[in-house]
């Protein structure tokens, strides 16, 4: 089927690639389905609302740029998407790009998580007090990098 994207016009997706959020996101509770779309630009993806054109979210998975992430969430949480055992999900963080690119951040205080099987998701709230809404991507990518220099 064709959608219209925010990123990349008018494009075929499957309907494998539907995610539907009953409870919505935050902000946006009134829009229930969306389309996970690879990213043409590296470890990113979006999340393409179905119903408006031009809403859409970038994520990323945050172990790329974390060395140590732990998703702690409510078991509730997991649960009422039909989750047992965490290998069954995806989870994400929503990507902000600002005006200076060098402040990318991601919203580890509200992370995405995807039943993988049912493809049923859900923006939850994390319960790890370390992480922020706005995590810089590119300052923990340096603070991991020079662990591995001083690790050598």
């Amino acid at each position: 089927m064709k959608i219209k994207t925010k990123p990349y016009g008018e494009i075929e997706v499957s309907e494998r690639q539907r995610i539907i959020f009953p409870e919505g996101i935050i902000g946006f509770e009134n829009i229930h389905q969306y389309f996970l779309i690879d990213s043409r630009e590296g470890p990113f993806y979006w999340l393409q609302a179905e119903e408006e054109p031009d809403l859409a979210f970038l994520l990323v998975n945050p172990r790329i740029f974390i060395e140590n992430y732990k998703l702690m969430v409510d078991k509730e949480d997991i649960k009422s998407i039909g989750v047992e055992h965490k290998k069954e999900m995806l989870d994400f963080a929503i990507v902000t790009v600002p005006e200076d690119p060098a402040k990318i951040s991601a919203n580890l205080m509200g992370p995405i998580i995807i039943n993988k099987k049912t493809r049923v998701g859900k923006q939850v709230i994390s319960k790890n007090n370390n992480y922020t809404v706005k995590h810089y991507i590119l300052e923990e990518m340096k603070k991991t990098k020079e662990k591995l220099v001083e690790s050598r």
